[in-house]
Order: C-alpha cells, then structure tokens, then sequence
C-alpha cells in the first residue's frame, strides 16, 4: 500500500533524525553530541544489516 513505511525506512528516518540531533548539540554540548552520534552509529549497522 501506499503511504506505509517499511521498517528499514523508518530506521531510516530515526538515523536522519538522531544524526541531526547530534548535529545540534555539537554546537552547546560535545559529549551528548557524542552519545548521540554513537547510538546513530549502532543504528546504521541495523540497517545495514538488513540488506
């Protein structure tokens, strides 16, 4: 159907969304920054696992 995301472009809308929160808080806080980056990072391997 139409308009219904799969799993892996959800995932892929949570990864855009973590990587741009990380982005934003590199400006004000570099370790929340990093923690956000790193969970982006194990997000991506989810994805990429799937193929």
């Amino acid at each position: 159907m139409f308009g219904m995301k799969s799993k892996k472009e959800k995932l892929e809308a949570k990864l855009a969304k973590l990587l741009e929160e990380a982005y934003k808080l590199s400006h004000t806080n570099r370790m929340k920054s990093d923690l956000k980056a790193a969970e982006a990072e194990e997000l991506r391997k989810q994805i990429d696992a799937m193929g």
